[in-house]
């Protein structure tokens, strides 16, 4: 008889770089055998809680959404969220709007001081919004 063997939590961090594709999103681990699609990305998300859980079941080890660290890059992250206007992303944390929509396009890389300072402001924006409570009459 088969018994049930008890998953032991792990603090293990698990980066999944996401990429766009033609039907939805793509993630895979570059240090694991890990990867999955989805046409959103919350469901991406779901689904590569449930590849990782999967591959690590093998070592006995749980996993949850706080193992899981999401990557994507800057063209796509942009193309994706296009809600997130450049031009005033980039008057709002003071970057010339004109070298964000270069980063944007993918014709300059920003150093790792230009990628803080915009993911700061991205983070800002996030945190503004989910502090907000939309009222209608």
């Amino acid at each position: 008889m088969e018994t049930l063997k008890t998953l032991k939590p792990t603090k293990k961090k698990i980066k999944m770089i996401v990429e766009k594709t033609d039907t939805g999103f793509s993630a895979y681990s570059e240090k694991f055998p890990i990867f999955t699609t989805g046409r959103t990305i919350p469901e991406l998300i779901e689904n590569a809680l449930e590849a990782a859980t999967l591959y690590f079941e093998k070592e006995g080890l749980k996993i949850n959404h706080e193992n899981l660290k999401f990557e994507i890059d800057f063209h796509q992250f942009f193309k994706y969220y296009k809600v997130i206007n450049a031009k005033q992303l980039a008057r709002k944390i003071g970057m010339n709007p004109t070298l964000l929509s270069q980063y944007v396009q993918g014709q300059k890389k920003p150093s790792d001081s230009q990628m803080f300072k915009i993911l700061t402001g991205i983070h800002q924006i996030g945190e503004e919004l989910s502090e907000i409570n939309l009222i209608y009459k």
